[in-house]
């Protein structure tokens, strides 16, 4: 099996005027496309395959970590908030939740303020103020769905080549009803991609947006985005993948 290989990864630029950066997500209805204002910057980027030596990436040094089955934690809890699936459909636009392709975008899910809005939209107004005092995590979970994901697999940006001072451009998602926020980021050539060859249903990534804990002392996040390997065989079936996000609560 082939072990390393190479992928183009768009990366963010940040407005020319210095506006603040924004996606809407009211999809033009003929490309299927979001209307934005920042820029895509395409850079081709080394990654390595991380399969056999999985073991040495995990959550608090990374900021993502593979495995078999579940974690059995007796420390924390969980609150899932939202699950998707996704499909490749070439030529097909990506126009609604119920047809949602790879991301080909360099990205973590959350912000520091939209992981604590996430805190206050999905649980009591009663038990937030404690559980926003306790440490916690915007977490995925990753994984195939039907057969390995050889085709369009997930990259992921170890934390410790992130430059998380000057590689985090907030982005503004505009919803009908409300806003949120992710972080695009900005091109480093230090980045450290890595991905796991054919990810087979039985196997999952977890993969940190948000820890509460940003003293240094354990990854914060992890940017990461479906990439086109140039390796992958002719006929290969089309990426087919779910994943849930959870918040992790820490006793």
């Amino acid at each position: 099996m082939a072990s390393d290989t190479t992928g183009t990864f768009n990366y963010f630029l940040a407005p020319p005027d210095g506006s603040r950066p924004y996606t809407n997500i009211n999809a033009d209805s003929t490309t299927g496309k979001h209307i934005r204002n920042w820029i895509e910057d395409q850079h081709d980027m080394h990654i390595e395959n991380v399969r056999g030596k999985e073991e040495l990436y995990k959550l608090d040094n990374a900021g993502f970590q593979y495995g078999r089955e579940a974690a059995k934690h007796t420390t924390s809890s969980i609150v899932i908030f939202d699950h998707t699936i996704r499909r490749r459909r070439p030529g097909e636009p990506d126009d609604s939740p119920q047809k949602r392709q790879p991301v080909p975008l360099v990205h973590v899910d959350q912000t520091t303020a939209s992981s604590i809005a996430r805190v206050h939209r999905h649980l009591p107004p009663t038990e937030a103020p404690s559980l926003l005092r306790r440490r916690f995590q915007v977490i995925n979970i990753w994984r195939p769905i039907s057969h390995a994901a050889v085709d369009w697999p997930l990259a992921l940006c170890d934390f410790r080549s992130v430059d998380a001072k000057n590689d985090l451009l907030p982005v503004a998602l505009i919803y009908p009803d409300r806003e949120g926020e992710t972080y695009g980021i900005t091109y480093n050539p230090n980045h450290q991609w890595k991905y796991m060859k054919a990810m087979t249903p039985e196997e999952f990534v977890l993969i940190k947006c948000f820890d509460s804990i940003q003293d240094g002392s354990v990854a914060r996040l992890t940017p990461h985005s479906g990439f086109q390997d140039p390796n992958t065989p002719e006929g290969t079936p089309l990426r087919e993948s779910i994943e849930l996000r959870a918040l992790v609560f820490y006793d």
